[in-house]
């Protein structure tokens, strides 16, 4: 069987349903691949065809696969990035020119293994198609096995050519069970009792979720341990909508892009239970939140979580929903005072009642806090939220509520990344409704994939939270800039743009809103839509998003 042959009918067997490329690269492979099943979806650039692919790898679970050819395998490979910060599995392929032209300045040609090797868990070359089958295999594997990571292969020939006209000399894999996480190792027996013991010891708990707690859909598990302890839970953007976020003991998301709440409540615990938690940063508020002597429980599948940034009490190495599971019946019926919940929930409900205004504003321009109340009601039960970084993610993370069977993807720190994610997010989930939340500032990093959306009948509704210019480090500015606010605005603002204007010229359908009574129609219309609507707010950019507690 030739390479290319092999790879189209490992990719389809896998399940894998597209495949996400900028030309020219694997050209017998895309030819082969429509016809058996597997749909080739060309991209405007190497970065937006990663975030396409990071988007389906999240969702699906399988490995979301994109391909360039050598020359443009350095934009490809910075465009791993994200998903190596949010954890996806993404299996990268690139040519590479023939090692008889390496070294000699052959034209366009730089090395690629340093360039991957910051974001990727395995980058190797395959020479040959009878190497393909074993190197495709470990890649795969790989990218699926905790915590997921982008992999890359590098194939011999500008597009990889030498590999998929060889021979391989094996049947096509079975791939179709390998979706992350692939194992789920249980915790040792005398750490589920010393977790317990410890957890028994203290009235004052908090729990905080993380990436790894989403990634291994342990949403029940740590609702019903959280009901048992009658301890407040928190989580990290990225496990933004694991638990009901309307569920009493839900206190939201925490870190640098929370609402004031948890960071408070998890600054008051005496003792906090990490669940798949890196602990970086951004979802401790620069490590003091849970403050420095905290006691921590901390459960994770992967060893090098532990000790990061908080000395452990007890560390418990498995799957987090496996472990709690475990845990459950290991705590026993030991009473609860629920003194602490009921403080943390008088904290919540405080705030609620402090934002709700905002909610039902019905100021021009609008404020965004408004198009998250109205995000909330239009996004179906089953739907997916794409949030971009910056303020996308503050404004969907803190006030977007979402519930079980809802997902919500964010960037990971690349702007620009959430509407071709969500492109990608669309077509591993075509019965899924998909709204991508992006600011415009974010939007024109990737704007001609309008044109791969409407090429290829993906239909995703895509939200602008449009301010003309970049809202959150706007104020700041402003006040650096002291009485020179033109100064400001040559830096910080740009447009304004009509973004439903803009979609109409690639022929999709484009809604303007400057009213916040007419955003319930758009959206209701555009999530009714089967192709992609422009959904263009014009915002406030002076209204600001909740800002963290700090200690």
């Amino acid at each position: 069987m030739m390479g290319h042959e092999w790879l189209v009918r490992s990719l389809r067997d896998s399940g894998q349903t597209h495949v996400f490329f900028v030309d020219a690269v694997l050209r017998r492979s895309l030819l082969d691949m429509e016809r058996l099943g597997v749909q080739p979806v060309l991209a405007h650039t190497e970065k937006a065809a990663v975030y396409m692919a990071d988007g389906y790898g999240r969702v699906s679970g399988r490995p979301g696969i994109v391909a360039a050819q050598s020359v443009g395998a350095a934009n490809l490979i910075a465009g791993l990035q994200d998903a190596w910060l949010g954890r996806s599995p993404v299996l990268a392929i690139t040519g590479r020119k023939p090692i008889g032209h390496q070294h000699r300045n052959a034209y366009q040609e730089v090395a690629h293994a340093p360039l991957a090797a910051p974001v990727t868990k395995l980058s190797a070359q395959v020479q040959e198609a009878a190497d393909l089958p074993r190197q495709f295999r470990q890649a795969w594997s790989a990218t699926v096995s905790v915590p997921p990571r982008p992999v890359h292969l590098d194939l011999n020939g500008l597009m990889g050519e030498f590999v998929e006209t060889t021979e391989t000399g094996e049947p096509p894999a079975a791939l179709a069970g390998w979706t992350a996480p692939r194992h789920r190792p249980q915790a040792e027996p005398a750490m589920l009792r010393a977790a317990a013991e410890a957890l028994r010891s203290s009235q004052r708990i908090a729990i905080v979720a993380g990436d790894g707690a989403a990634l291994s859909g342990c949403g029940a598990a740590l609702l019903a341990l959280a009901e048992a302890l009658r301890a407040p839970v928190a989580t990290s953007l990225g496990a933004h909508g694991l638990i009901d976020t309307r569920h009493p003991l839900h206190i939201g998301v925490v870190g640098s892009y929370s609402a004031p709440p948890a960071n408070r409540i998890l600054h008051a615990a005496e003792l906090v239970l990490l669940v798949g938690c890196d602990t970086g940063d951004q979802v401790t508020h620069g490590w003091r939140v849970p403050r420095p002597g905290t006691r921590i429980v901390q459960v994770d599948a992967d060893p090098l979580e532990f000790e990061r940034s908080y000395a452990t009490e007890v560390a418990l190495l498995g799957d987090p929903r496996a472990v709690l599971e475990a845990l459950l019946p290991a705590l026993g019926g030991a009473a609860r005072d629920g003194a602490f919940l009921a403080e943390a929930q008088g904290i919540r409900a405080a705030w609620h009642r402090e934002i709700a205004p905002r909610l039902a504003s019905e100021a021009v321009a609008i404020d965004p806090a408004r198009l998250c109340a109205e995000v909330t009601r239009a996004l179906p039960a089953d739907g997916i939220l794409v949030a971009d970084t910056g303020y996308s993610g503050i404004w969907t993370g803190t006030l977007v509520d979402l519930a079980p069977g809802q997902t919500y993807l964010r960037a990971a720190g690349s702007l620009g990344w959430a509407f071709p994610a969500a492109l990608g997010a669309k077509c591993a989930a075509p019965g899924r409704k998909v709204v991508c939340w992006s600011g415009d500032g974010a939007l024109y990093y990737h704007l001609p994939e309008l044109e791969t959306a409407k090429r290829r009948g993906i239909a995703v509704v895509l939200v602008v939270n449009n301010n003309s210019g970049f809202g959150q480090g706007w104020p700041g500015y402003l006040r650096q800039a002291g009485n020179r606010p033109a100064a400001a605005e040559q830096v910080l603002r740009f447009g304004p743009t009509d973004f439903a204007g803009v979609a109409r010229q690639f022929g999709l359908r484009g809604i303007r809103v400057e009213h916040p009574r007419d955003l319930a129609g758009a959206l209701a219309e555009a999530v009714a839509a089967e192709e992609t609507v422009v959904v263009d707010v014009v915002t406030d950019i002076d209204c600001r998003a909740p800002e963290p507690w700090t200690p």
